[in-house]
């Protein structure tokens, strides 16, 4: 399964950190006090993000010697072996070129005797055409009708990435056309969304790479039943079923014949590559709802954002190195100081499915037992990603990272110009928002004493409860505003963070073998909920338990 990754524990630079972490006792009031150049020396830009990792539980000793685990882990290295196309998903002996979906066009990049950025660009080209199309009105339903809503059918990475940035870029989309988003085999989930659409006037997107992804393929059979039905009541004649999915189905796959199976002309489906993991997805084919939603142009200021930090991380010495670096400090909470989650808090309701995003970024990516030889992990891997949107969390969950038990790492993300510039009489509302950004990171910091609690006098019988630890770490990033290109960057950033990671673990950051035992068990127990008493036989007996108590309140 591919050369032994270096052991982690093996290096100078681990046993450096876990001197380091043994009795340590971050004071980051002192340490402020003490270094009036700690922000400055701490702060970094990458692209348009400014990053500020100041108020992380780091010392110069703490950064010199996670600089060197990268180093000697060999992360430049495996870096530089991704961005070149080596096969370093081992397990599924591919490449991992996600990077070539937003190189330069005028660039090359020889994989395999093959061009990947020429075969990127071609792609591309067909998506752009087909988005101008529905968005002139060229592309038009069965009945006439110009397309008005859009509705992407895909999950996992085929969903979360374009719904994702579709809600952070909803600004940029064109007016009087939507996006819809349908992936959960709950029905309720297609029904709610099909929801007041006009079928006249609905075009479906299937994104599936093999195109038998089954809650996809479900999903997409109940819209073109819903298609079929709504448009044949309206249309002249009886239309065959196949002209009127010609006219309202696209498919994002490889697998055409699959693909003109289900009635979908091959012409009109669009493809990517097996050295393209789902979650690293949306800025290939799986993003064409958002290019026909924001258009071509801003497309490619997304995929230029991109660019931006693949070239900063694949330039940048570790040291300056902001992805590398918050990868190396995830490392230092995770494997030294005990975290296991990790906070990513927007102060932006443009970016509410970011944190769901990221989610399956990470945890898919970095939830694993095994290294890439085969061998089991000789450390403690991959952290429980979670958030939503400040102010929201502050009046949900904000409580336990302020003072709770528990160590939880924050990463804080606002932007200088806001989406929409609302103004409460004299209130500038953004204002409002950012100076709870700022107050929040503050708080988590520095905290508040017992004395200055008691200087506000505070009864001293309840004086612990007010008391803030502090020392609570967070990563603060701002940017000028939330456009396409800055999206692209802070996808880009989490991609790269997690790749970090992945490399000092040792594992292989591209495969999911994880996600498919669950699957392949739900086909075989099927049966048995309709009432194969042979399926239902084989099974334990707290799945019998639940099948019998279905099969008895089971409302038709």
């Amino acid at each position: 399964m591919g050369a032994a990754p270096v052991d982690p524990r093996s290096t100078a630079a681990w046993a450096s950190l876990t001197r380091l972490a043994d009795g340590f006792t971050p004071d980051l009031r002192r340490w402020f006090a003490d270094d009036p150049d700690r922000t400055d020396r701490l702060s970094y830009d990458a692209g348009d993000l400014h990053v500020d990792l100041s108020r992380n539980l780091l010392s110069a000793e703490v950064l010199d010697a996670l600089v060197a685990l990268g180093a000697e882990v060999g992360l430049p290295a495996r870096r530089d072996a991704m961005f070149r196309g080596d096969q370093i998903n081992v397990s599924e002996n591919r490449a991992v070129l996600h990077t070539a979906l937003r190189r330069a066009a005028d660039s090359n990049l020889v994989v395999g005797g093959a061009d990947v950025v020429e075969e990127v660009q071609t792609v591309l080209r067909r998506i752009y055409a087909f988005a101008d199309d529905v968005r002139s009105g060229t592309w038009r339903g069965f009945t006439g009708e110009a397309i008005r809503t859009v509705v992407n059918i895909g999950i996992g990475g085929s969903d979360l990435g374009p719904v994702m940035a579709y809600e952070a870029l909803k600004p940029y989309a064109q007016a009087g056309l939507e996006c819809r988003f349908v992936s959960n085999i709950d029905p309720t989930d297609a029904a709610e969304t099909l929801a007041g659409l006009d079928p006249a006037t609905t075009l479906f997107i299937v994104s599936s790479k093999t195109f038998g992804t089954l809650e996809t393929l479900t999903n997409a059979r109940l819209c073109r039943a819903w298609l079929v039905d709504g448009v044949r009541a309206v249309a002249d004649g009886a239309p065959a079923d196949a002209d009127i999915v010609a006219r309202h189905f696209v498919a994002v796959s490889t697998a055409l014949d699959k693909v003109a199976e289900f009635g979908i002309d091959p012409a009109n489906a669009f493809g990517f590559w097996d050295w393209v993991g789902g979650r690293y997805s949306v800025d290939s084919a799986i993003g064409t709802s958002l290019a026909v939603a924001i258009g071509p142009e801003r497309f490619e200021e997304f995929l230029a954002g991109f660019r931006t930090i693949d070239e900063h991380f694949q330039s940048a010495p570790l040291e300056r190195n902001v992805p590398a670096l918050m990868g190396l400090l995830n490392v230092w909470y995770t494997n030294f100081l005990g975290a296991q989650t990790h906070a990513v808090l927007p102060y932006a309701q443009s970016l509410h499915r970011f944190p769901a995003y990221l989610q399956q970024l990470t945890m898919e990516s970095n939830g694993k037992r095994v290294r890439w030889d085969g061998t089991p992990v000789t450390t403690d891997t991959g952290e429980v990603f979670w958030g939503e949107p400040g102010t929201n969390g502050q009046h949900a969950f904000y409580q336990l990272i302020h003072q709770g038990t528990r160590l939880v790492p924050a990463d804080f993300i606002a932007f200088a110009t806001p989406t929409y510039p609302l103004a409460d009489g004299a209130t500038d509302v953004h204002e409002l928002l950012l100076a709870n950004f700022l107050a929040q990171t503050r708080a988590l910091a520095f905290g508040k004493t017992a004395d200055e609690v008691r200087a506000e006098g505070t009864a001293e019988a309840i004086v612990p409860a007010r008391v803030f630890p502090g020392n609570r770490p967070t990563t603060s990033i701002m940017a000028p505003a939330l456009t396409p290109s800055v999206l692209g960057q802070l996808i880009a950033l989490y991609e790269h963070i997690t790749f970090t990671q992945g490399v000092v673990w040792g594992i292989d950051s591209f495969d999911q073998w994880g996600v498919e035992l669950g699957k392949q068990l739900a086909v075989q127990i099927a049966p048995a909920l309709a009432g194969d008493a042979d399926v239902l036989a084989a099974q334990d007996t707290s799945t019998q338990a639940f099948v019998r108590y279905y099969r008895e309140h089971r409302q038709r």
